[in-house]
């Protein structure tokens, strides 16, 4: 019995970054930020591209508290998503299109989030890892750590519940 022909690398590439894609548009607060996710592989690191407009305190400059929780919390959400819709995608069950397109899609909805403000967030760009330490049918629990220019010294770091997304039933037939 013959093997069935692995996918080239490019295919591959081009499925897992058209879903993260659909994943980051059903997210318009994530434009608005200017948030990226880098991807190597199925890691994925979120870019905070900075901008004027993020600045809360002009006398020192830092980053806004808040542009730092929801950057996060962005991070966090997403990385959920990404771990929930990736094997789906992968084994052909749902399309990266679908995540847009459906009304049964549903992302994690925070139930609480703890940041924790280590030093002052300086006007350049930030990035975030988030790591999942649970995630079961109904719940998922997420630590992120945010840093700019030296990864082992993190700025913000944070940790928080999420409930996650239940499919809806079917529509019962009449």
């Amino acid at each position: 019995m013959a093997r069935p022909i692995p996918e080239s690398a490019q295919v591959v590439k081009q499925r897992r970054d058209a879903a993260l894609n659909a994943i980051v548009e059903g997210v318009p607060y994530i434009r608005f930020l200017n948030i990226d996710f880098d991807r190597r592989g199925d890691e994925l690191t979120g870019v905070l591209n900075f901008d004027q407009k993020l600045i809360g305190n002009p006398l020192l400059p830092a980053l806004h508290g808040g542009v730092t929780a929801a950057f996060l919390e962005v991070t966090a959400v997403i990385t959920l998503s990404w771990d929930t819709f990736l094997p789906r995608i992968e084994s052909g069950e749902m399309d990266a299109q679908d995540i847009l397109k459906s009304e049964n899609v549903r992302f994690p909805k925070t139930v609480d989030f703890t940041v924790d403000y280590l030093r002052s967030g300086l006007p350049r760009d930030a990035y975030a890892r988030a790591f999942i330490s649970r995630a079961g049918r109904r719940y998922a629990s997420v630590r992120v750590e945010a840093w700019q220019d030296n990864h082992a010294r993190p700025y913000a770091q944070a940790s928080g519940h999420f409930l996650m997304p239940q499919s809806k039933p079917e529509k019962e037939k009449p």
